[in-house]
């Protein structure tokens, strides 16, 4: 075999891989963001807003997420993540990321209230 045929075959496979490979490798990227970003969620309005609660009896809702977290915590896309308080009747505190479009009230919202895709 000369040099060129390895080359050829180099780039066949070059290129297989990047066809086949490539985009299963962004989706698992785009859904370990997704499930990131789901897990903080549902931590922040499950285990630091009730420790929240009890530290702080005297008030109904902290004002941001940052007094959870004691920093301000950033989405897998770098955006805040935003906290709401009562989202639902059955629900006392809730938050959510707004997905990898940023933008409030999408498809691609990330909320705590509701269930994982």
């Amino acid at each position: 075999m000369t040099l060129l045929e390895i080359m050829i075959v180099l780039a066949i496979i070059a290129l297989v891989m990047g066809l086949l490979v490539g985009p299963k490798l962004i989706g698992q990227f785009r859904r370990s963001q997704r499930d990131i970003a789901q897990m903080a969620v549902t931590k922040f309005a499950d285990e630091d807003y009730p420790v929240w609660a009890v530290q702080h009896p005297a008030q109904a809702c902290p004002a941001t997420l940052a007094e959870l977290e004691r920093r301000t915590p950033k989405d897998p896309w770098g955006d805040a993540y935003k906290g709401y308080c009562t989202p639902l009747t059955d629900v006392p505190y809730g938050a959510a990321s707004f997905g990898e479009d940023t933008r409030e009230g999408t498809a691609d919202d990330i909320r705590s209230w509701s269930p994982a895709d």
